[in-house]
């Protein structure tokens, strides 16, 4: 794995660690009382779609996989955070199901501060945010996505190691990825300059695969599939930091002297260095923007027309199997065009970088 692959994967981990940034979500004792409250017939007729919906786009500390019989079938994942006390505690989260706590610790109840996450009851009744770096299920995602793209350039560079590219055509998995790469490769040729594209293309190459693997990940319906990840704005803020930190460390003279001392008349010299300062701010803001309310819009979108199936469910056979239909129909074009849109994410994260890095380093 390159530096700029590691120090992206340590900025992800310490992205989605952070206490502000994940929103994990657990059964809590206030759903098990209000489900244990409703008659039988309700909890027959309710669809609860915005928890359906919530349950799958939101982080969680365990990993749901499916019911079986009536009883939720899920992974348990570790929970690790350190109390107020300073003392550090590790357990899994199967201690903390249907509001349970457990060493000082629960999930904040719906309605409660902080909810959905670990917390950490005071005294006085109030509940205090622990240091949290439990392994959640989009950390684990994270994990197992970067394990399958460093397998997957691995093994494609074992290929090329093996074969000799201008006499022998790339088969199998190194023929899905050479046009990747290339694209890449080309991107960065035509957006950076002959002269500096090869010292970026790596860092551009991993930005765009590593989007690309878990935006088609998660489209996939069961484990390890099905995560988030780029819809979690953590992730996406980290990305985008990586490139707005790159694109101003590697700026060259030229580039800052458009920003501070640009060759405007006189009268725009005391403003324009600030209109620039926030367009170069407002650049990570759209990069994280734009990939996270893309993804997080499609999986909302696909999970809302299924829903409907089990909605109109009540209505008898004509109208629950004509609706079917409908759903199942709409449902597979969403998908595909969830596919289209899970590319073109990529593609598009990784052609702004380029074109971002290319102005920081255009000579005079």
């Amino acid at each position: 794995m390159t530096r700029p692959a590691r120090i992206l994967l340590c900025l992800l981990l310490a992205g989605l660690s952070a206490p502000g940034l994940t929103t994990p979500l657990a059964a809590t004792a206030a759903e098990g009382q209000a489900s244990a409250e409703e008659a039988p017939s309700a909890s027959e007729d309710k669809v609860d779609v915005a928890g359906i919906i919530f349950d799958h786009v939101l982080d969680a500390y365990e990993w749901h996989l499916t019911e079986w019989k009536g009883r939720p079938v899920a992974i348990p994942l570790p929970v690790i955070a350190r109390a107020g006390d300073g003392s550090w505690h590790c357990f899994s989260s199967k201690r903390l199901e249907h509001g349970a706590s457990y060493e000082g610790f629960r999930v904040a109840c719906a309605g409660e501060p902080h909810e959905g996450k670990l917390v950490e009851p005071r005294p006085d009744g109030t509940l205090r945010r622990p240091l949290d770096l439990s392994i959640t299920k989009d950390v684990l995602s994270l994990l197992m996505s970067s394990v399958l793209l460093l397998l997957v350039v691995l093994l494609t560079a074992r290929w090329y190691r093996r074969h000799d590219p201008e006499k022998d055509t790339p088969t199998g998995l190194a023929a899905l990825m050479e046009p990747l790469i290339m694209m890449v490769h080309d991107m960065a040729r035509e957006n950076i300059g002959e002269e500096d594209y090869r010292r970026f293309s790596p860092f551009l190459c991993m930005a765009f695969l590593f989007i690309l693997f878990n935006n088609f990940l998660g489209i996939v319906p069961f484990f390890p599939g099905g995560a988030n990840l780029t819809g979690n704005i953590a992730i996406t803020l980290v990305l985008a930091l990586c490139t707005f930190f790159t694109v101003n460390l590697f700026g060259t003279r030229h580039y800052y002297r458009e920003i501070f001392l640009p060759d405007v008349p006189g009268f725009l010299k005391p403003i324009m260095p600030v209109i620039e300062v926030f367009s170069a701010l407002s650049k990570p803001v759209s990069l994280t923007i734009r990939l996270f309310a893309n993804m997080l819009a499609g999986h909302i979108l696909i999970l809302s027309v299924v829903c409907i199936i089990f909605i109109m469910a009540k209505y008898g056979p004509l109208l629950s199997g004509s609706m079917t239909v409908i759903s199942v129909l709409f449902g597979i074009f969403l998908d595909a065009l969830e596919c289209l849109v899970a590319f073109i994410q990529a593609y598009v994260f990784t052609m702004l970088s380029s074109i971002y890095i290319g102005l920081a380093r255009a000579k005079e």
